[in-house]
């Protein structure tokens, strides 16, 4: 007998009024928020204006959302196009499916174009959000408890999740609930790559693929515990294969980046040091010691006009010189008499 297990949801929807909320795109919006928020604090100590990851994020949800639907249905194909099952179904995001694969691959793919319509570096882009993308994660996460999926072998542990839905294959009773070993792992990601990125320094894209590392690691371990339906290759899930893959990418990423390109980006937003009240404050700083300087060259030049003044007029006084000598003309004196002489005569 269970003494104790975390209870599901007997409804994935939640209404208020006429208008449908389902849990997993409710969790789904919240971690997008969750991450714009963080995302946003991290870049603006990095250098960047405020409200740079928001206008970047128009560009990379909506890729991301893309790639994760589109990852899910590839891999799982036959949850939409075998015989008996709706094709339509493949577009209802909201009844959950979203590979967090896909997403990263497309919505990287749509914070690049961002990045590039406004000058800036995706990776010093990437490293801002990582945290936060870790942390909507574990948030989103919980869409799958809304939705009863997602969960491991049946257990009788306390904090197993209890599923009471008989639908697509599922058998009622308590199970391990991965979603949740999965959000505290986010978590734990998230605090480690804020710890690691203050500690070292992380730049060129090492915090995003330190996240990508650490995610990978958890993922491994939690996908072997699943339950549900997936393709398997040489006894492991295919989803096993791709977070194998995926780490071993991103740590050879990190030490090839170490060596390559050292410490982190001077700047990451080319003109935002020109903004804000620091920028201003210096300005006026700046234009205040102009005015000194200014006015100390006047001062200076004044003296020197001075000095050279003085100079002359003692050059002009202590002139060595033969007081009242008469004018020289162009004649000699004698001639001149001698002339005067012979007209007399």
């Amino acid at each position: 007998m269970e003494l104790a297990y975390i209870p599901s949801p007997s409804s994935g929807v939640l209404y208020l009024g006429p208008v449908p909320l389902r849990g997993y795109a409710f969790c789904i919006i919240i971690g997008v928020f969750v991450a714009v928020w963080l995302g946003n604090k991290r870049w603006i100590a990095r250098g960047g204006r405020a409200g740079t990851v928001a206008d970047i994020a128009v560009w990379a949800v909506p890729f991301g959302l893309v790639g994760g639907r589109l990852y899910h249905v590839v891999t799982d194909y036959q949850l939409y196009f075998s015989e008996g099952r709706d094709w339509v179904d493949a577009f209802k995001i909201w009844e959950g499916g979203l590979g967090i694969w896909g997403a990263i691959a497309l919505g990287a793919l749509g914070a690049w174009i961002g990045c590039r319509r406004r000058g800036i570096p995706l990776p010093a882009y990437a490293d801002a959000i990582a945290p936060g993308i870790a942390i909507a994660q574990a948030i989103g996460r919980w869409g799958n408890w809304f939705n009863q999926e997602l969960y491991g072998r049946a257990t009788d542990l306390p904090w197993a999740v209890e599923i009471t839905s008989s639908a697509d294959g599922r058998m009622p009773g308590t199970y391990h609930p991965t979603f949740l070993y999965e959000s505290l792992w986010c978590v734990g990601v998230a605090l480690l790559v804020i710890w690691a990125d203050r500690r070292f320094t992380l730049g060129h894209g090492r915090a995003f693929a330190l996240y990508v590392a650490g995610y990978c690691a958890g993922r491994f371990w939690i996908e072997y515990m699943r339950v549900d339906e997936a393709h398997h290759i040489l006894g492991l899930r295919l989803n096993n294969w791709t977070a194998l893959l995926v780490f071993l990418l991103a740590v050879l990423y990190i030490v090839l980046s170490a060596r390559k390109r050292p410490g982190r980006e001077a700047v990451v937003e080319p003109g935002a040091g020109d903004e804000g009240p620091a920028a201003d404050a210096k300005k006026a700083d700046g234009d205040v010691t102009g005015k000194d300087a200014s006015a100390e060259d006047a001062d200076a030049e004044d003296a020197t006009t001075d000095g050279a003044t003085d100079t002359d007029d003692a050059g002009k006084l202590d002139k060595p010189g033969k007081p009242d000598e008469p004018e020289a003309s162009g004649e000699p004196e004698g001639s001149k008499d001698g002339a005067g002489s012979a007209k007399k005569g």
